[in-house]
């Protein structure tokens, strides 16, 4: 593993950049979605939630790159990334052909557990505006060498979209990296996004590549099974039941494996319930491991989006110079308090993270 050679933020536009599909969200509350009569909208998707995080949380400048259908559905997913003050410039309009034959809007159906019944989501994304990019359709010198990025975030779930969605993921990692971009990827393996794009043997395939060109590889112990090909010995999950001294061993092969890595970082979750997890996280970089603060019995409101939180704060760490323990425990910290709320993107204050990164609680704040 080498060390990290992030660009100065003078050098650069923005400090953040990601790139994915960003689905409009309907939410029933505290229904269930074969019965409800009204839903809330919100935005959110893999890579998105990240980028979103770092700008309303972290206070930092960012950008998506993402497809937007030319209809009132891609005017309305544009109203709601402004509101969360991420910049979509770079992104491409497709013409509308009037029943979304081949550009549609992404949607996303999830309902919240509670206790025993876990958490469901029902996604309708197929054929969508952002599945259709293809390389060639972005302006990847514009965005990192005119106007420059310190980091480039995306993740296994794009990539799992279409053929052309990897190729692009290929095509932007490269331009980024001959930038001097960093560049984070969360492998987030889904099996029904591989299912009919030929599972797990061309999800390997494809992630494998796409590792070729990361700096920094987050995922837990099953994306490093599925998507990358890697056995951990022990089968079990969380950090209570999970055999950490095997789970370490198995990140020191992926890292010797793939020795672009600068950094492996994945979160640690023991579901009692739907809505009661133990929650922590690890990071692995130079040649040694840091765990964040344990949260055991970690209430939730909203599960949806704490991975990628914790991978927001965990750039931040990074992005802002904080030490190894500092980083893990900013992402463990961000994560935690992203599930308190509802809807996939973070509702948290810097000053919120920067207290329960340090022990804080939650106790009354007057």
């Amino acid at each position: 593993m080498s060390e990290f050679n992030i660009k100065p933020a003078s050098k650069c536009k923005w400090d953040a950049a990601a790139l994915g599909e960003i689905m409009l969200r309907f939410d029933p509350g505290e229904g269930r979605i074969r019965n409800t009569r009204e839903f809330k909208i919100w935005e959110g998707g893999g890579e998105y939630n990240v980028i979103r995080g770092l700008h309303k949380c972290f206070r930092l400048d960012t950008a998506v790159v993402t497809g937007i259908p030319g209809n009132d559905l891609g005017l309305l997913l544009e109203d709601l990334i402004s509101q969360g003050g991420v910049n979509y410039d770079y992104s491409k309009t497709f013409n509308y052909d009037g029943i979304g034959r081949n550009y549609r809007q992404g949607l996303n159906f999830v309902e919240k557990g509670f206790g025993v019944r876990g958490a469901l989501g029902v996604s309708d994304r197929a054929h969508t505006a952002a599945a259709g990019l293809k390389p060639g359709d972005i302006d990847w010198d514009g965005l990192f060498d005119r106007d420059g990025v310190r980091w480039f975030h995306t993740g296994g779930i794009y990539a799992a979209l279409s053929e052309s969605a990897a190729e692009l993921t290929i095509e932007a990692m490269k331009a980024a990296q001959a930038a001097g971009t960093a560049i984070s990827y969360d492998l987030n393996y889904r099996p029904s996004l591989w299912k009919s794009n030929g599972g797990q043997a061309h999800a390997q395939e494809i992630n494998r590549e796409i590792a070729k060109y990361v700096d920094v590889m987050i995922g837990n112990e099953e994306d490093f099974s599925a998507a990358l090909g890697f056995k951990l010995e022990s089968t079990e999950k969380g950090f209570k039941g999970l055999d950490i001294d095997n789970y370490k061993a198995m990140i020191r092969t992926v890292a010797a494996e793939y020795p672009n890595f600068k950094a492996i970082a994945t979160t640690l979750r023991d579901v009692a319930t739907a809505t009661v997890n133990d929650w922590s996280a690890i990071l692995y970089t130079g040649g040694k491991f840091y765990r964040s603060i344990e949260r055991p019995k970690l209430e939730i409101f909203d599960r949806v989006g704490g991975g990628d939180s914790f991978a927001s704060g965990l750039i931040y760490g990074f992005l802002a110079g904080k030490s190894p323990e500092e980083a893990v425990n900013f992402g463990a910290a961000h994560g935690a308090l992203a599930m308190t709320t509802p809807g996939d993107t973070s509702m948290a204050s810097l000053k919120e993270v920067e207290k329960l990164a340090s022990g804080g609680n939650a106790r009354v704040d007057r």
